[in-house]
């Protein structure tokens, strides 16, 4: 820890410069992966229609408690069943994680596919944190 207290001493400018293209990194990310959105805009897009939730976490993950009516696809198995999303064209899929960080790229890659998507801020853990109702997989 010191060695890098030292070297963020003498190299300032290389140190701030790496840390202002993370922050640019972290916020293009952001931006690309779709609009995030809160529990509370989650159930009203829900409620009105306007949407579906698909959950990428893993079949396990999903079996423990899921969102009322989410669909789950695994994140590694998304490219190979995206056809299985198509009926949804009309509608935003609002991708579910554990936190909301993996949500992202999956979003990306929904939106190359021609998807409208959108992502839950925190995902289930943010849904649970909230105190709002999962269902177990039957």
């Amino acid at each position: 820890m010191d060695r890098l207290i030292e070297f963020v001493g003498n190299h300032y400018l290389l140190s701030s410069a790496f840390v202002v293209l993370a922050i640019a990194l972290m916020l293009y990310e952001s931006r690309r992966a779709g609009k995030s959105l809160s529990t509370r805009e989650l159930t009203q897009l829900v409620n009105a229609d306007q949407a579906v939730v698909l959950d990428i976490r893993s079949a396990k993950d999903f079996s423990t408690g899921h969102i009322v009516d989410a669909i789950n696809i695994p994140r590694d198995k998304l490219a190979s069943r995206v056809s299985e999303l198509e009926k949804y064209k009309d509608k935003t899929l609002v991708v579910v994680c554990d936190s909301g960080i993996t949500a992202g790229p999956a979003c990306t890659q929904l939106q190359q596919a021609g998807f409208t998507t959108a992502r839950l801020s925190g995902g289930i853990t943010g849904w649970r944190n909230d105190n709002l109702p999962t269902v177990k997989a039957k």
